[in-house]
């Protein structure tokens, strides 16, 4: 007799026995996903760590999701065509849903070049549970900039596919936060985010 095939059909949703809200509750400040995005240069795991660091000092409990740290685990069976960067969208926002329930505040670095995606990971969740922060650099500032030596390497083609050069980037539309990185230290941004997220009760006043 042929095995039945394991699916999801087989797996159930287990209730927890403590919740977001104990843990809301607890943490003294409501828990959120701050997804930064923007190119490659444009300081989004710089401010996301800057951040974190303020929140800490803050008595906030914070994780930060890394782009290149989650491609060395998570997501390192996956390539940067646009189908796998949709999958490894689709899986930083279902880890970062599950950070949200443990209370935490989650920031997530990633380029995350479609607005379908970032969509899709904001579906994820319930209004307000999602802030979306545009770390607003030009292409000519972040190639200046070239941390990585990545832009170099595309331009001489030794990259393919790589977002602003050979693959798009789409910048969002309505963001919650249009964080100008381009031109602002890291130092005034955060406090645009800290205060932004005061405004809206996301941490005590």
């Amino acid at each position: 007799m042929q095995q039945e095939k394991f699916t999801n059909q087989h797996t159930h949703w287990h209730e927890p026995t403590v919740f977001r809200a104990d843990r809301e509750r607890q943490n003294r400040h409501r828990s959120v996903i701050l997804w930064f995005t923007g190119l490659s240069g444009a300081g989004k795991s710089t401010l996301a760590h800057a951040l974190e660091d303020e929140l800490h000092r803050r008595g906030a409990r914070t994780f930060v999701l890394d782009g290149d740290n989650v491609r060395k685990g998570l997501c390192k069976d996956l390539g940067f065509t646009d189908a796998d960067r949709t999958e490894n969208i689709r899986r930083i926002g279902e880890l970062a849903k599950l950070m949200l329930d443990a209370g935490l505040i989650v920031m997530t670095a990633f380029i995350s070049p479609f607005r379908k995606d970032r969509a899709l990971a904001r579906g994820l969740v319930a209004p307000g549970d999602f802030i979306e922060i545009y770390c607003n650099a030009g292409l000519d500032v972040c190639e200046a900039r070239d941390p990585k030596g990545l832009y170099k390497k595309a331009r001489a083609g030794q990259i393919p596919e790589f977002t602003g050069i050979s693959s798009p980037y789409e910048a969002p539309e309505m963001p919650e936060l249009d964080v100008v990185t381009g031109s602002k230290p890291v130092e005034e941004c955060v406090v645009q985010i800290i205060e932004f997220l005061r405004s809206r009760d996301y941490l005590e006043r």
